[in-house]
């Protein structure tokens, strides 16, 4: 077990992607298996983002979102261009996109990812390839951007780019972490 501990600081590199075309796949095929549903929800209380944010982001140290106040997560959260989506399967969250349409024209998909218990399963596609098509449907989408870096998921760069993503940037960055980080809490 690799721990590591709250007040390190980490490097890690920021890829920037972006799609400027709605890709030639069809909206994905409902997952096989047990019944899931993709619900939206509206204006969502701050606490329910974050309860889905950390139980995503918790072994990628997605901590950025708790440095906001709960006024300013629930303005961003409440504005009509800003869409919450969450993947549930047998009665819980296996996952959870979110798009923000603010600025004229880009989608942005700010947030996006599987709990643990569902990586690997054969969701990820499914709510990436929804995600892609939702964003789509918004009026005025002539671009998608999304952004992933060296402590998501290792999978997470090759995923958003075999759904029509590429790379268009690259950022070095640091960040401290406020709470420990176990690296082998991610599943393969």
């Amino acid at each position: 077990m690799t721990v590591t501990p709250a007040g390190t600081e980490l490097r890690y590199t920021v890829t920037w992607l972006e799609m400027t075309e709605r890709p030639a796949y069809p909206y994905p095929p409902a997952p096989s298996g047990k019944p899931a549903a993709l619900l939206k929800a509206e204006s969502p209380p701050p606490w329910f983002f974050l309860c889905l944010y950390d139980a995503v982001g918790r072994d990628y140290a997605w901590e950025d979102m708790h440095e906001h106040d709960e006024q300013s997560l629930a303005a961003w959260l409440s504005d009509e261009r800003t869409y919450l989506y969450t993947l549930m399967r047998d009665g819980w969250p296996h996952g959870f996109f979110l798009l923000d349409a603010r600025r004229e024209g880009v989608c942005d998909l700010s947030y996006f990812g599987l709990v643990p218990q569902a990586v690997g399963t054969g969701l990820g596609r499914f709510l990436l390839e929804s995600a892609v098509h939702t964003g789509w449907d918004l009026p005025g989408t002539r671009k998608m951007t999304v952004n992933t870096c060296t402590l998501d998921h290792p999978r997470a760069l090759g995923l958003y780019q075999r759904a029509g993503f590429e790379p268009v940037g690259r950022s070095e960055h640091t960040r401290v972490l406020t709470r420990p980080l176990d690296s082998a809490r991610v599943p393969d």
